[in-house]
């Protein structure tokens, strides 16, 4: 994966979250980039992970999977609605619905790779289908919903 600046560094470079904050040194830091070439219409990651992540010898913890797919969907419905609005920045969006499929183990031996794209969409809402690959092979997917806030909710503007 080249070095693009991701949606995260462009426009949340302080953002704390857990899962894809650049300002969270002690977090997982993944980084959401559109997709380019065959991906046009996605949004892809690639992440690295280390052996504090595993579940048991060699295989990736269900909810750092989930804490992936969830911040990297969360960012391809962000994105996704800032161009559907012609706006300058992201709409700050939170999950309203998330289910993930945990397909087979996935390894930790080698960076793992997100793919995500909008399935449906309006005005405020998106909904994402996303996948996990390990080794060029699916590992785990996931369907969620995410809604952009107004003023007065306690994530607006958290990025």
């Amino acid at each position: 994966m080249d070095e693009q600046q991701s949606l995260q560094e462009r426009y949340a470079a302080r953002s704390i979250c857990f899962g894809c904050g650049p300002a969270n040194a002690e977090g997982l830091r993944m980084r959401s980039l559109v997709g380019t070439g065959d991906e046009v219409g996605s949004v892809v990651a690639e992440w690295t992970p280390q052996p504090r992540h595993q579940a048991f010898e060699g295989v990736l913890n269900g909810g750092i999977i989930g804490t992936l797919m969830d911040c990297h969907s969360n960012w391809t419905a962000a994105h996704h609605l800032m161009e559907r609005r012609g706006a300058e920045r992201p709409p700050t969006t939170v999950t309203a619905e998330f289910a993930v499929r945990l397909l087979r183990p996935t390894p930790i031996d080698g960076p793992v790779r997100l793919r995500a794209r909008v399935v449906e969409s309006g005005e405020r809402r998106a909904t994402v289908e996303a996948e996990l690959l390990a080794g060029g092979e699916v590992t785990a997917t996931c369907r969620a919903t995410f809604v952009a806030v107004s003023e007065g909710h306690p994530a607006y503007d958290r990025w």
